[in-house]
């Protein structure tokens, strides 16, 4: 038998080598999230419509918060529920590595819906007053739960493009300010480990869809409820001297309190006092005992939030002296900080979602009064970015815009998203976040 050359077997090995290489290449480009969504969509689009038509108002997440767990636990994660009231913590191990912390919220709002969807929410409970109210996800919060179920499942099928620890949260009462609390109460951080990252999107309504828009630093304000309650002595409106009106108090506060911004508040500084509530009296003849006023204020920095509370408290004091009432009760209640993006984390992902959407789709948010809890993270010493969802297709956009109106905000009856781009694109923006953050080193 003939002896092959030892030189000559050696370029057959490498031969062979080159060819299976050609046939099944070691640097194969790993499956995005694009890709894989173009199969994976459809089952996605059904889930959102599951929590469209079944929203629960905040405190009252049970079934939602049941159906994020049993999607965490489906794709693998260890998954802890009733945390923090109705939170659901879903933790997906996959080595040595950073811990990345994905949030979604779950409750929905007291809404009746009006969109006409065909899977529009028709939903009737009883609200913590005894009152029967409908329930809609007038917030998206619908859309954020999907796209967090949609990375989840995406990173647990993709193990090899990530390494560390992934950290799913479902947390409940956003809309009262209360879930983030709670859960961090509760030891969120102690019990699972502080995260490395924490990650969030919202939807925006002026946002167009296949975009998304961030910012660094403030995006997101200071947001607290107060409660003013003025004391009079009540009478027959025919003889008002032997009476002290709280409803008069109540006109000359709500007329001062409008200078707070105005003459107290440094100029460059964003801030808003509004009334939004006034309740007094039963009858055209009757001069009340009090007069109860809501109102929200918001702003940016902790001194200005201290300054409005503060400033708030001696105008109505001043109100009650002025007319020899007794002194009034102020409470504050329902306040969430103002939410800041870390600024190198922002300027990280905002230039992985300019390569994955392109440039033209990734937007410069303005930062804006709404309040949101996902702030409590950041505070808690966790570099944290939230971004917003585009949901609202352009040409939907452009005909509110030659109607003269602005699109439904969030909170609107009239609210929805164009769900099939707005989901695609939620879930390629969030995977491609976490997997930079994740990446194999």
């Amino acid at each position: 038998m003939k002896t092959i050359p030892k030189t000559y077997s050696l370029q057959m090995c490498a031969l062979i080598v080159l060819f299976v290489g050609l046939l099944h290449p070691s640097n194969v480009t790993a499956e995005d999230p694009e890709d894989w969504l173009s199969s994976n969509l459809q089952p996605l689009l059904k889930l959102y419509i599951h929590f469209h038509r079944n929203p629960e108002l905040s405190f009252e997440e049970k079934e939602t918060a049941a159906r994020v767990a049993k999607e965490l636990n489906d794709v693998g994660a260890t998954v802890t529920t009733d945390f923090g009231g109705h939170g659901v913590v879903g933790i997906m191990e996959n080595g040595d590595g950073p811990t990345v912390m994905v949030r979604t919220d779950l409750d929905a709002l007291p809404v009746v819906e009006q969109t006409n969807l065909p899977y529009a929410s028709t939903k009737q409970v009883k609200d913590a007053d005894g009152n029967t109210v409908g329930v809609m996800h007038a917030c998206g919060h619908d859309v954020h739960m999907t796209t967090l179920v949609g990375v989840a499942r995406f990173m647990a099928a993709h193990k090899d493009e990530w390494s560390g620890r992934l950290m799913f949260i479902g947390q409940p009462a956003e809309e009262r300010g209360a879930g983030a609390k709670a859960m961090l109460k509760d030891g969120l951080f102690e019990k699972f480990t502080k995260p490395d990252y924490a990650l969030a999107l919202h939807c925006s309504p002026v946002v167009p869809t296949g975009s998304v828009s961030l910012r660094s630093g403030y995006a997101m304000a200071n947001v607290d409820s107060v409660d003013i309650e003025l004391f009079g002595r009540g009478g027959h409106g025919a003889y008002p001297h032997t009476t002290i009106d709280p409803i008069v108090q109540a006109a000359k506060l709500i007329l001062d309190l409008q200078t707070i911004v105005s003459r107290e508040v440094k100029p460059i500084e964003p801030a808003v006092v509004t009334v939004g509530s006034i309740h007094a009296g039963t009858k055209h003849n009757i001069i009340s005992d009090n007069c109860h006023l809501q109102l929200t204020i918001r702003c940016y920095s902790d001194e200005v939030r201290n300054l409005l509370i503060e400033s708030i408290k001696r105008k109505a004091k001043a109100a009650a002296m002025s007319a020899g009432a007794k002194e009034p009760v102020v409470s504050i209640s329902e306040g969430t900080p103002a939410l800041s993006n870390d600024d190198k984390l922002a300027n990280r992902i905002a230039d992985v979602f300019r390569n994955k959407l392109g440039k033209e789709n990734v937007i410069e948010a303005e930062p804006v009064m709404g309040g949101e809890d996902f702030s409590h993270f950041g505070r808690n010493g966790v570099p944290s970015l939230m971004f917003f969802l585009g949901v609202v297709d352009q040409s939907r956009l452009n005909r509110y815009k030659e109607m003269g109106i602005t699109p439904p905000s969030m909170h609107s009856n009239g609210f929805y998203p164009d769900i099939e781009v707005a989901l695609q694109t939620g879930v390629v923006s969030m995977s491609n976040a976490v997997l930079e953050l994740m990446q194999k080193e």
